[in-house]
């Protein structure tokens, strides 16, 4: 049974907003899993006369996708310095870079680094959906 660790911290960013961005963040990774999985990405078959014989609605799929991404992009972007802070420090104790009492120095050290820049550093993470899941269950929220 893993034992919780006693709350150190107030989050900035509510956790019912980390849960919003997971979910945003498993549908994009979805999307780009499922365009893989055959190993058959972006193949049209044609037919005897040379002309696309697959037929689906992809734009309305593609646009979905770009839809998803554009909202989580655009929470991201509108979080204050704090609020990124701790989404950073939170998927970094998911992926294992931190553990749960570390989560302060966590948020410091995402504070400090001026090269990241949250919403490039978070989108770019296939993971991020599990990684900041991890991490809430890891500090408790």
């Amino acid at each position: 049974m893993q034992h919780k660790p006693e709350r150190e911290w107030d989050l900035t960013i509510g956790p019912d907003t980390v849960r919003l961005f997971i979910l945003k963040a498993r549908a994009i990774s979805a999307g780009i899993n499922a365009d893989y999985e055959d190993g058959a990405e972006h193949e049209v078959e044609l037919d005897d006369q040379s002309r696309e014989s697959h037929h689906h609605d992809g734009l309305a799929e593609e646009e979905s996708e770009d839809l998803t991404e554009r909202e989580l992009r655009e929470l991201i972007g509108d979080l204050n310095v704090d609020e990124a802070a701790e989404l950073v420090a939170l998927m970094w104790v998911g992926r294992g870079d931190y553990d749960a009492g570390e989560f302060n120095e966590a948020i410091a050290e995402a504070k400090r680094r001026t090269d990241i820049k949250p919403v490039r550093y978070l989108m770019n993470r296939p993971m991020l959906g599990e990684w900041l899941e991890e991490g809430l269950e890891m500090i408790g929220a």
